[in-house]
């Protein structure tokens, strides 16, 4: 161990050890492009993606997106690699195809990549080797266009085709020749939004349709036991209830007779950090075991600057397909470390029928924070407010900037997430930055005391791009402060939306909610105002709600302790629901309510 002196301060050189990751947490760590979407020259640029499909393919995920120029692969759903490739038209090499909400399918041995476009003339490519970027044309020019597309092949080959994005029209699904892709017969509708019945699908930040008619669009397609679960997005990418639905049917084109909807979302979060669960796909890991990837909302600087998540999902026993997104932005174990979450006596009942949820809880919300310097409003206390959509940003991108947390008491902390912010970014910046220079390079410190610094983390040699990133340690360490210093930025200030670090206070879980209510309007039974007495060492609530007592897979997370009611618009009118609600500390979470019954 050695020590040095720095601005007067003891600083122990010893790097606590750093795990081969074992977990992960969303957003998810990966080098998101700047958007070529235009912007208001006050807004600057910024990084932007959405609309993710992540495939397995020979025991490796591919995950594609919208706009990156690019795609990922991964291993291990942790460490993910990209493939920098523009799709070139092959009758013109000065013209490349971006691949906005792509299509990804798998047919045999071979993987099919097709872009959104409303004309006939984006080609349809195939790769047998998508690791090494070996792409060749299977179709120059596809003759059936459609926005936000999707493919999907059955158990017995034969080959499908989804999209549509409107607000007026349905998604519509139709088969392809697998020798030709040519489609075979018309296009059927596949599903119609229904929002005079189901709330969620309302437009709006609130569910109020005061702006625009709801958006229908992200096709994609799950067959589980010989049912069909076709999935969609709505109501608006830009809004915190951006969520993907469910509607399972008989055969994989639907005729509107054998179609049975879910009342609520697939997924949806609602509440949290990173807020948003729409237009996404459903995939398998190596285990067999379902996840679902889907976009995340921003839209600060632009309507469309979103993000990518990865959720746990699967069917319960009757078959019902559920996505767990309760503490969907905490750390959560990558496949195979997959865990039942142990919680107080009486708790573990079919709330979610597994989880991935480590336990680990969020140490620092609204904890004090010091700073080196602030730029405007840019406040320090916006860095761990639990809101994505703000920012703390220092006064420039210099080395030696520096943001510090308080934990309040002594804790264990298994890990930290640092999500970088975007403020004064050049103009230049456009796409995945050539030139080496797009990296992040940072310290992280950690003290009992607030006066002798120990080295948690030395990052200041990293040479790579890390706008969420996430540090998982392999022992946890008592700590009650928390420090990140900069090295480098790839452009602009040094901002940071969420300093979050995650792990075990050493006092006490929160007591039981006492008092919960939900009255539901008889003029408008998709609402209903919830309220709840508050507990006094607690700093969010989580709100389970279903339309069957063991199938609570929905959950709203509440934050600040003064909040003690919401109003709730998310409801199918026609159904009975059932809520629970639970509190939540640094320490765990409390035991539930007893379940509500809500006609």
């Amino acid at each position: 161990m050695k020590r040095l002196f720095l601005a007067g301060l003891a600083v122990w050189i010893t790097v606590a050890a750093i795990a081969q990751p074992k977990t992960y947490c969303n957003p998810i760590n990966i080098d998101y492009g700047y958007t070529p979407i235009p912007n208001f020259s006050e807004w600057g640029r910024h990084r932007a993606t959405a609309d993710p499909v992540i495939v397995n393919y020979k025991g490796d995920l591919y995950l594609f997106s919208t706009n990156q120029w690019g795609y990922w692969w991964s291993s291990d759903m942790s460490q993910w690699n990209f493939i920098s490739r523009k799709f070139l038209r092959p009758w013109n090499t000065n013209t490349y195809d971006e691949l906005c909400a792509p299509a990804v399918g798998i047919v045999g041995d071979t993987m099919l990549v097709f872009g959104s476009t409303y004309t006939r003339k984006f080609t349809l490519w195939m790769s047998t080797n998508p690791k090494a970027n070996e792409w060749k044309p299977l179709v120059d020019s596809f003759d059936i266009g459609g926005w936000d597309p999707a493919f999907f092949t059955d158990d017995d080959g034969r080959f499908y085709m989804y999209n549509g994005s409107s607000n007026t029209y349905p998604v519509y699904g139709v088969e392809l020749d697998r020798k030709t892709f040519q489609p075979i017969g018309t296009r059927m509708p596949m599903y119609y939004l229904q929002s005079w019945r189901y709330g969620w699908q309302r437009f709006g930040e609130h569910m109020d349709n005061t702006f625009l008619d709801p958006f229908l669009e992200g096709a994609w397609m799950t067959k589980h036991k010989g049912k069909y679960y076709f999935q969609y997005g709505a109501p608006g990418t830009e809004f915190s209830g951006y969520a993907d639905g469910v509607v399972v049917g008989s055969k994989p084109l639907f005729d509107g007779i054998e179609t049975f909807p879910q009342s609520d979302p697939l997924s949806i979060k609602m509440g949290g950090f990173a807020r948003g669960a729409g237009h996404g796909a459903t995939f398998t890991d190596n285990n067999g075991d379902y996840w679902h990837v889907s976009t995340i909302m921003l839209s600060v600087k632009n309507n469309f600057e979103r993000r990518i998540g990865i959720w746990p999902a699967g069917f319960d026993k009757e078959d019902m397909m559920w996505c767990n997104t309760a503490f969907g932005d905490y750390p959560h174990y990558l496949p195979p470390q997959k865990t039942i979450l142990t919680r107080a006596p009486g708790y573990d009942r079919a709330l979610m029928p597994s989880s991935y949820f480590t336990g680990w809880m969020l140490l620092n919300y609204k904890k004090p924070v010091q700073v080196s310097s602030t730029l405007g409003a840019y406040n320090a206390g916006n860095a761990n407010d639990e809101d994505i959509k703000t920012y703390w940003s220092a006064a420039s991108g210099n080395k030696g900037e520096w943001i510090q947390s308080d934990l309040g008491d002594l804790s264990s902390v298994n890990a930290i997430q640092i999500n970088y912010a975007d403020q004064d970014v050049s103009s230049t910046h456009l796409g995945k930055i050539n030139g080496g220079e797009q990296y992040h390079q940072y310290k992280l410190y950690y003290s009992v005391d607030g006066k002798k610094w120990i080295l948690l983390t030395d990052k200041s040699n990293n040479r790579t791009d890390v706008p969420h990133e996430y540090v998982e340690l392999a022992t946890p360490v008592q700590a009650r402060y928390i420090k990140l210093e900069n090295i480098h930025m790839p452009s602009g200030k040094f901002a940071i939306s969420g300093l979050r670090v995650f792990g075990k206070g050493n006092g006490e879980k929160p007591a039981a909610v006492k008092t919960f209510m939900v009255l539901r309007t008889e003029k408008d039974k998709r609402s209903a105002w919830i309220r709840w007495s508050p507990v006094d060492n607690a700093y969010a609530y989580n709100i389970y709600y279903g339309t069957a007592p063991d199938k609570l897979y929905n959950c709203l997370m509440v934050m600040d302790n003064t909040m003690n009611e919401y109003w709730f618009k998310a409801m199918d009118l026609k159904k009975t629901y059932y809520f629970t609600i639970e509190a939540v500390n640094e320490n765990g979470v409390s035991a539930p309510f007893t379940t509500l019954k809500v006609d």
